[in-house]
């Protein structure tokens, strides 16, 4: 394969909305993802009320990556051979001792499946993106509260958990006003949502312009769509694509075949009818990439139209379309602003009584490096305190150089750049930093406290 990637080249781009083409404010967004979960485990579970509340710097917890074991209660951050890097019960962090005495250095149980991108499972869950993220503190301080009544030979909420993402997340939800997050974005939309540069709208229309067909295929439903695109590009959001395909269930959009999931026409937002065939561009809800990709060789009249998609969930958007569909893959990744971004010294002196609940609340944006899971992209190996210092490679940062064409922080990054730009691309024979643009991250570079790379 060649070493270099070009925009120019690709016949088609595809890009999901959350978190890629509509970035949010993180720390707004993800307290109200924290209490709209929290709310429907108290009110409807019966859970412990202290979970509505939550300390200043409670989401440093959020650290993407992390795999929940959900019968032991424990979140585990794992080594690109499947070890155990660091791990916590509950919100507490263990030691190096007792992370030796419960793992070893063995291989984690599940990282079998869990590397192999094994979507459901009952035994552990993988949080890979923002959406998700504040669930893992939930989840987290669900444990020590039920540890604080009795010690739990097996934890039994996942099934509540999953309720209150049901709840909240339903596609009647946002018309029906139910839940907590839907109303509070239609209510606020301007307290969570970053518009849309200038530079990536006149991007997006030189795409267009240059003849690139442009797809918009996100899992939220068409309603929530609706609102975040007119939000974030104006009224006229539809002109920037050919095809938008809501409510696309990936990572099963990419997997499926297409009599297990087909394509459906809406009207007023309600899915209508499954389509034997995709034929003309349009407006979709559901479907697979299999009968997409045939309407796109008819669109480009070519054999095999090459096709990138920019997401921001390694599970959902990049290894699937890498994996099942063999597209091109530009991975969001916010991780890569914690190297630039500091906090304002100024919000620190303002009381904290004096703020509304959705405010600030000094909670820390998410993408700042967490100060209990360390760099998402390597760690040290525990339990050599004394050692020389070796660093290795998470296995969320293996992901990223495994299935990744290039990983950039966000569309404004390569907005201003030429069309024929050629990007150094990940590859197994370049070296584990050349796929960043426009820099790789500070923790990977070599020289970085002179620590060596295994």
């Amino acid at each position: 394969m060649q070493q270099h990637f070009s925009l120019a080249d690709c016949d088609v781009m595809g890009f999901d909305l959350d978190y890629t083409l509509c970035r949010y404010h993180l720390p707004q967004s993800g307290r109200l993802i924290y209490d709209s979960f929290a709310e429907y485990l108290v009110t409807e579970k019966g859970y412990d009320k202290d979970l509505l509340t939550l300390a200043p710097d409670s989401l440093d917890f959020c650290c993407k990556g992390l795999v929940l074991d959900i019968e032991e209660g424990n979140f585990v951050k794992l080594a690109e051979d499947g070890t155990v890097l660091r791990a916590s019960h509950g919100t507490k962090s263990m030691t190096s001792e007792e992370l030796l005495e419960t793992y070893g250095r063995k291989e984690w149980k599940h990282f079998n499946t869990v590397s192999g991108m094994v979507s459901r499972s009952a035994k552990y869950y993988l949080y890979d993106n923002y959406f998700d993220l504040p669930g893992a503190l939930l989840c987290a301080r669900v444990v020590d509260s039920l540890d604080q009544h009795g010690v739990q030979k097996k934890y039994d909420f996942w099934k509540d958990m999953m309720a209150a993402v049901q709840h909240n997340y339903k596609i009647s939800a946002f018309k029906e006003g139910s839940g907590t997050y839907f109303p509070e974005v239609k209510n606020h939309p301007d307290k969570y949502l970053q518009r849309c540069p200038e530079s990536v709208k006149k991007w997006l229309k030189q795409l267009k312009s240059a003849g690139k067909i442009l797809l918009l295929i996100t899992s939220s439903h068409s309603d929530y769509c609706r609102l975040l695109c007119e939000h974030i590009l104006g009224s006229d959001f539809e002109e920037y694509f050919d095809i938008v395909i809501t409510n696309a269930l990936k990572p099963g959009f990419f997997s499926h075949t297409p009599n297990q999931r087909p394509f459906r026409t809406l009207e007023n937002d309600e899915e209508q009818e499954a389509l034997l065939s995709l034929d003309k561009p349009g407006w979709y809800s559901q479907g697979n990439a299999i009968q997409l990709y045939e309407l796109l060789k008819k669109m480009t009249s070519k054999l095999d139209p090459k096709v990138v998609y920019f997401g921001d969930s390694m599970h959902s958007d990049i290894f699937p379309a890498h994996h099942y569909s063999n597209w091109e893959t530009v991975f969001i990744l916010e991780e890569l602003l914690g190297d630039k971004v500091t906090v304002p010294v100024e919000t620190e002196s303002e009381p904290l009584e004096k703020k509304g609940k959705y405010e600030e609340d000094q909670l820390k944006a998410p993408y700042f490096e967490s100060k209990q899971w360390g760099s998402f992209f390597v760690d040290r190996l525990p339990g050599l305190e004394n050692a020389e210092e070796t660093l290795v490679r998470t296995w969320s940062c293996k992901c990223i150089s495994t299935y990744s064409t290039i990983a950039i922080p966000s569309l404004e990054a390569i907005a201003d750049l030429p069309l024929d730009y050629r990007f150094t691309r990940f590859s197994s024979n370049s070296s584990a930093t050349a796929g960043y643009y426009p820099s790789p991250p500070r923790a990977l570079l070599p020289n970085e406290d002179l620590v060596t790379m295994k």
